[in-house]
């Protein structure tokens, strides 16, 4: 008997040890969650101080670091026998999806793997808060349920998807808040500053960059989750502070490549979220605002990935530690993290409890792809007369674990993307071919089909992103089996050896980072008007021309290494005589002044327009840009610039009228204004700009109509583009189109189009017959036509160019990025 009262003694004891040497975030932050915003170093340090109080529970792992850098990190928590199994479990994971390729059988009987992903905007905080309490829930020894389930899941907690923008917001509201908290929503501590904390460093919404990874931290964050792929993720938010919780199960429209499983386990899970928040009495929606279609979100992506996919909402943002809502109530950061810690507890209960069949559906359903079961066999078969183009979609297939060859033979018929009819195979010398019978299949079908099916038009976000026209890459849809072969190696580019002069096809955005580095180091450039010949040859319109004549000494290395960086096999030149063509010193081969750009940001600007801009430049061009406050025009010497670059914005202080006069004088004093969105709207408001947006007539009517009360969102509809694939007929000959066809696929946003432009260039143009894929509401449609949405007039010495839609869209939308350059760089010389 004592020897038993002894063990239990003993046992007691180690258990109270264990228990005191796992630090609370309250021992470890010196403060009650909920009482302070935490800034991201700190919930590092608490993930690591777990860590090495409990390493046989929990395991934390460094994966990446942001533009500012600040540490990405994951933890994983389980049962010491998982953890000690964890890479284990992680390749018997990758077998059951059929991506680890060895001569193990996967083994169903596996733990279900958890994925708890936190702020992903840095202005939503309450997660981050929220996921030192899940982790200390977790390893608590004084917490059995959660050990029980440990035994049957793996969880893994990213406490912050972007330490940048959490880390913006916290040192701004820390910086803003007084003593104690002020719930009045006009205090200052509830008026966030541009750009906000919402983004990461470069203004972009990493919450839409998924499937595109356009970002470092989505790049860092994806190669992690692809080498794991859980059964269940959520991604935790914030909305705005008046709305109740939301949780799954989503609402339509749901992608018709979701599985009767996902559908259902949603269901499960919002239940079992449901069965706590109605004990404590807290609100909450399901089925309504949040969709699952664009496939680059926290929850798509994943079910598109074989996950159970799911985005929670917590009211909050602009609520700081404390708000007074419009039912009086006062929302605290306590309660915020309480819910937010509730729902993942929850999630992990439900999981745990069902992990069994959690592991089999998924196993299911990448066996399912594999066979075609649900999915009809479609290959996606791309091709371009650029290596590039064909080479950036190797990029994203690649980022994404999606399996590619090229076609045996190309003797096959298919589905014509751009011309719209079912004929032969035509190579243009490049080609890429994927098919839907891999691992992956189902987010091949989401990411390639032309149409996506929308089974109710009221979405959250665009409703056509399709890789051809967003890549500029025409592609056949075969349903006949064909036979893949894989994928040639990249030809090396060859230096070459000149003393006269190179020539640099100009026929993909890579063509205009070479003549960004080039134009960088202060290297001479010229570019081609019309095509020419030279030694049997034809060199296209924007061929660039470096020539050694008044040139920098190192000017050929330059050009070679540069080449070589962009994948661009140069062409050495001997003279400056061509066989057809403008000769070098014609008039027709114009000079390329290296410019001086600036890009106007601020309150009157949208941040992740502006965002776009500045991280094309940084990241892509590598060429500098001068970011300038809008709301600081009237004080800006504007003669320091030669571009001066507006994105979408409402440019408030343009009303202004001397300083709108001043930018009418910097262009006429030479200058090169390019403008998107609504940063063109603006300048069409100025009779100088020569630019006229068509007005819509069709809604005058001298009847009245009724509009019923309860159909008032469905009638909104008739009027709303979320983002629509429109086919633009360009002029090839200009120089802003040059290294296109006579057609680019714009992706539209709103109804705006322009007028023809008098004593002007109308570049690109919508005809009647410009619609290709999305949804557009019935009352828009018949609006969009006949106009004009890429355009350059010539005011005084300088030019004015306007970009209707967002060529730049979220850096993802690649075709547009060489049009954007081309007006930056060639139009106007």
């Amino acid at each position: 008997m004592k020897k038993i009262v002894c063990s239990v003694f003993l046992v007691f004891i180690a258990i109270t040890l264990f228990a005191q040497n796992i630090p609370s975030p309250k021992q470890f932050l010196g403060y009650e969650l909920g009482e302070h915003f935490t800034p991201t170093y700190k919930i590092d340090g608490y993930f690591n101080a777990v860590a090495q109080a409990a390493p046989s529970m929990v395991k934390v792992q460094q994966y990446g670091q942001t533009n500012e850098g600040r540490d990405m990190i994951v933890a994983f928590i389980s049962s010491p026998q998982n953890i000690q199994n964890l890479e284990n479990i992680r390749l018997n994971n990758l077998r059951l999806a059929g991506l680890q390729k060895d001569n193990s059988a996967p083994d169903v009987n596996a733990p279900a793997i958890v994925w708890l992903s936190y702020n992903v905007h840095g202005n939503e905080p309450s997660g981050s808060e929220a996921a030192m309490k899940v982790l200390y829930a977790l390893v608590d020894p004084s917490n059995t349920q959660t050990k029980q389930w440990l035994q049957h899941v793996v969880v893994i907690i990213d406490p912050c998807q972007n330490p940048d923008g959490r880390d913006r917001y916290v040192n701004w509201y820390n910086n803003a808040v007084g003593k104690n908290f002020n719930a009045d929503p006009q205090s200052r501590e509830h008026d966030e500053p541009w750009p906000y904390g919402r983004t990461n460093h470069y203004n972009f919404d990493l919450n839409r960059d998924w499937a595109w990874q356009t970002q470092s931290e989505s790049q860092q964050k994806l190669k992690l989750y692809n080498s794991w792929l859980p059964q269940v993720h959520v991604d935790l938010h914030e909305q705005e502070y008046d709305a109740p919780y939301y949780f799954a199960p989503a609402a339509q429209p749901y992608h018709e490549v979701i599985t009767q499983w996902q559908k259902d386990f949603q269901v499960q899970v919002g239940k079992n979220n449901a069965k706590y928040f109605d004990a404590d009495g807290w609100l909450y929606f399901t089925k309504q605002v949040f969709d699952l279609f664009y496939p680059s979100y926290g929850d798509t992506y994943p079910i598109y990935s074989g996950a159970i996919g799911m985005t929670y909402e917590q009211g909050g943002i602009g609520a700081g530690l404390g708000i007074k809502t419009s039912s009086g109530d006062t929302l605290t950061l306590a309660d915020r993290v309480l819910h937010h810690y509730t729902s993942s507890i929850s999630t992990i209960e439900v999981s745990a409890n069902n992990a069994q069949q959690l592991v089999t559906e998924f196993k299911k359903y990448f066996d399912n792809n594999i066979n075609g079961v649900g999915l009809e066999n479609t290959i996606y078969v791309l091709t371009s007369s650029d290596q590039n183009k064909i080479e950036a979609v190797k990029k994203l297939l690649d980022n994404n674990s999606i399996t590619y060859g090229v076609t045996s033979n190309n003797s096959f018929s298919g589905y014509n993307y751009f011309d719209n009819k079912t004929e032969a195979f035509k190579n243009e010398g490049y080609q890429i071919a994927v098919s839907t019978l891999q691992p992956k299949g189902r987010m091949v079908k989401v990411l390639f089909e032309q149409q996506s099916k929308l089974v109710d038009s009221a979405t959250y976000d665009i409703t056509a992103w399709s890789v051809p026209y967003a890549y500029g890459v025409n592609a056949w849809s075969v349903k006949d089996k064909l036979s893949l072969a894989a994928y040639p190696s990249t030809p090396v580019i060859t230096a070459i050896q000149t003393n006269y002069g190179v020539l640099v096809p100009y026929t993909s955005i890579n063509a205009a980072k070479v003549l960004a580095n080039l134009l960088s180091q202060n290297i001479h450039v010229r570019f081609a008007v019309d095509p020419f010949t030279y030694t049997g040859r034809v060199f296209d319109r924007g061929t660039l021309i470096v020539l050694k004549g008044n040139n920098k000494s190192n000017w050929l290395d330059a050009v070679n290494a540069a080449c070589s960086t962009y994948n661009i096999q140069p062409y050495a030149v001997q003279t400056g005589f061509m066989d057809a063509g403008a000769d070098f010193g014609s008039q027709d081969v114009h000079f390329i002044k290296a410019p001086k750009v600036a890009v106007l940001t601020g309150n009157n600007v949208s941040h992740t327009a502006a965002g776009e801009v500045w991280s094309f430049f940084d990241n892509e061009l590598n060429y500098p840009v001068t970011q300038l406050m809008e709301e600081d025009l009237g004080d800006i010497d504007l003669r320091d610039y030669d571009v001066l670059i507006m994105p979408d914005g409402n440019y408030r202080t343009l009303n202004d009228n001397d300083v709108a006069s001043k930018l009418g004088n910097f262009v006429q004093s030479g200058g090169k204004i390019v403008a998107t969105e609504g940063g063109a709207a603006k300048l069409a408001s100025f009779d100088w700009s020569g630019f006229k947006l068509i007005k819509d007539s069709s809604t005058s009517s001298d009847s009245i109509i009724q509009k019923t009360y309860g159909n008032a969102e469905r009638d909104d509809l008739t009027t709303f583009i979320p983002g629509a694939i429109y086919k633009v007929r360009l002029d090839s000959t200009h120089p802003i189109a040059y290294g296109y066809p006579d057609y680019y696929y714009t992706l539209k946003q709103d109804a705006r189009v322009y007028a023809a432009i008098k004593g002007g260039w109308n570049v690109g143009i919508l005809s009647s017959n410009a619609y290709t894929a999305g949804f557009v509401g019935s009352k828009l449609k018949p609006q969009l036509k006949q106009g004009v949405v890429i355009g350059e007039k010539k005011y005084g010495n300088g030019d004015i160019i306007i970009f209707n839609d967002d060529v730049l869209f979220r850096l993802f939308w690649q075709n547009g990025k060489m049009l954007f350059a081309n007006a930056v760089f060639l139009a106007g010389n």
